[in-house]
């Protein structure tokens, strides 16, 4: 692959960015057009998921796209679903050659794109910048491939692990540079995730804020017996921004119907062990169409994901002060006895975020 391939693919992924966690079921799919060594054309998967990135940056091209090379992070698509192939449209405008990160694993194209782009004389490359692609698709491919989400776990945390102090105090441990970071991770999940316990002693409203105008995500809160405050925000605001409460088979049938009442979508999951069992929870968020999943805890639904080995992606914001033992820690009980059979993650960046230190962890053994 030429560094002049790598460079334009670099710029699509870029732009397939802008689309995460607003155009859901649908994958971040980023496009570039380049004629003579110019973009003409560019495009990203827009909110809702459509239009597709190829006819964004094919309208962008106009004649232009004639004998052109487009950059696409994903295969283009080759089913008639709500809107034309788009390796129909590539083929249309003309281009002469596609350049594609990787192949898709949606059973409807898998190859299927490819090969309508060959069949039309027109040249096929792939693999560049396929790791990134990778990375930056996995939700989708989960979803896909799995039933689940892509799970990011973020924690702010004391240096000794607490994130309240013994009577629950918790805002702010972080300073306001992470907290904006945090938002900013918000802003590219399809849904933002808590515990009841959360919902219950914090109020919070799960919005991205300081980003402007900005397709919110959903609100999902896992609660076995449906117990949350009915005046708080999650309730008071379910009607402008989606709120999911995902719940036990033996809720209350009173709490249903109110929640239901409010605008709240509800989705019941089997319990394990007393509490909302992690892969039935991942399975129900899949199901509904979900990519990328954000999950601020607290403790005890942090411990279920990892001891289900459902996190994927680990964001740990640590604070220079401690609480010590008598704090809430940030993870609940693992049962873990041995080193060996604790969930590990490698490191894969490291920043200071004003007074505090971000670091983000991928699981070991990525998918």
């Amino acid at each position: 692959m030429s560094e002049t391939d790598r460079k334009h693919m670099a710029h699509a992924l870029g732009l397939g960015r802008r689309g995460m966690g607003k155009c859901w079921p649908n994958p971040a799919v980023g496009c570039v057009i380049v004629k003579d060594g110019r973009v003409v054309g560019r495009g990203w998967t827009q909110p809702g998921g459509r239009p597709h990135a190829e006819p964004e940056a094919l309208s962008m091209a106009g004649e232009a796209a004639r004998g052109a090379t487009a950059y696409v992070t994903l295969e283009p698509c080759s089913h008639h679903g709500q809107t034309p192939p788009c390796a129909e449209a590539l083929i249309k405008a003309g281009v002469a050659r596609v350049v594609a990160a990787v192949s898709d694993s949606d059973p409807r194209v898998s190859g299927q794109g490819f090969e309508m782009l060959r069949a039309a004389g027109v040249e096929v490359e792939t693999g560049v910048c396929a790791e990134e692609a990778l990375h930056d698709l996995n939700g989708f491919f989960l979803k896909t491939e799995q039933g689940r989400p892509w799970v990011t776990l973020k924690l702010a945390m004391s240096v000794d692990g607490r994130i309240a102090t013994a009577t629950g105090e918790s805002q702010w441990i972080t300073g306001p540079a992470a907290r904006r970071a945090v938002h900013a991770l918000r802003n590219t999940h399809d849904a933002v995730m808590v515990g009841g316990g959360t919902a219950r002693a914090d109020d919070p409203s799960l919005t991205v804020r300081g980003f402007g105008a900005v397709k919110q995500p959903v609100r999902v809160v896992v609660s076995r017996f449906l117990d949350l405050p009915l005046m708080g925000q999650l309730a008071r605001t379910a009607k402008e921004v989606p709120v999911w409460i995902c719940h036990g088979p033996n809720a209350n049938s009173e709490a249903l119907q109110t929640w239901r009442g409010l605008g709240a979508e509800l989705l019941p999951c089997r319990l394990t062990g007393g509490r909302v069992d992690p892969a039935a929870l991942m399975s129900a968020l899949g199901a509904a169409g979900l990519t990328r999943v954000f999950c601020e805890g607290g403790g005890q639904l942090a411990a279920s994901l990892l001891a289900a080995d459902l996190v994927d992606e680990l964001h740990v914001f640590t604070a220079g002060m401690a609480l010590g033992a008598e704090g809430h820690p940030g993870i609940g009980a693992l049962g873990v006895d041995r080193l060996a059979h604790a969930p590990r993650f490698s490191l894969v960046d490291s920043s200071v975020e004003g007074e505090d230190i971000h670091h983000v962890w991928r699981r070991t053994a990525e998918l």
